[in-house]
């Protein structure tokens, strides 16, 4: 009759560990898709940003040769030469504005990605924490071992609660465990 009982504890424990993984899935892979557009934004971000660098470069190297050519230019030519100088540094000038724009921008979408990355940590752990606690709640059916179910309650506690921190956002990081598993 124990036996029975502990039956019906291992089957309800894994409907409702998979259930709750497969909430904690489904918010996992959108944060994962939102982490590979963060990670695409900032790489298109840090290319438009050496491109207005070029930009910037090129107008400021354009810029000294019209100054060193003005130079050795008598005063009748140096109206088109002060003219191309003030065009010269106003696009130099809006190259540095739009290239920090950029720049920002990129720094954004890196906070944006750790952010992210710092709740699909969460949900990483959950995934693990859980996978162990299915197999010892496998292993708890064959063997009809009470302690080793309650042994599999160890995981479980700590697979949902890193599922519920990364489901609300709670400020609860396994960085010392991803860190030595990174």
């Amino acid at each position: 009759m124990e036996t029975d009982t502990l039956d019906r504890k291992v089957a309800l424990t894994v409907a409702l560990l998979a259930s709750f993984m497969g909430v904690c899935k489904v918010k996992d892979d959108n944060i994962v898709q939102a982490m590979q557009q963060a990670q695409a934004d900032k790489i298109d971000h840090w290319a438009f940003y050496q491109a207005r660098n070029l930009r910037q470069e090129q107008a400021h190297t354009t810029l000294l040769q019209v100054r060193l050519a003005a130079a050795g230019r008598p005063s009748g030519e140096q109206a088109g030469y002060t003219a191309a100088i003030a065009d010269l540094e106003k696009l130099e000038h809006d190259q540095a504005q739009k290239k920090n724009e950029v720049l920002a921008q990129a720094k954004q979408d890196q906070d944006t990605y750790d952010a992210l990355n710092y709740r699909d940590d969460q949900f990483d752990l959950s995934d693990a924490a859980l996978a162990l606690a299915l197999s010892l709640l496998a292993v708890t059916t064959l063997t009809r071992q009470r302690w080793l179910y309650l042994a599999a309650l160890v995981p479980t506690a700590i697979g949902v609660f890193y599922g519920v921190a990364g489901l609300a956002g709670l400020p609860f990081h396994p960085g010392w465990l991803t860190g030595l598993l990174s």
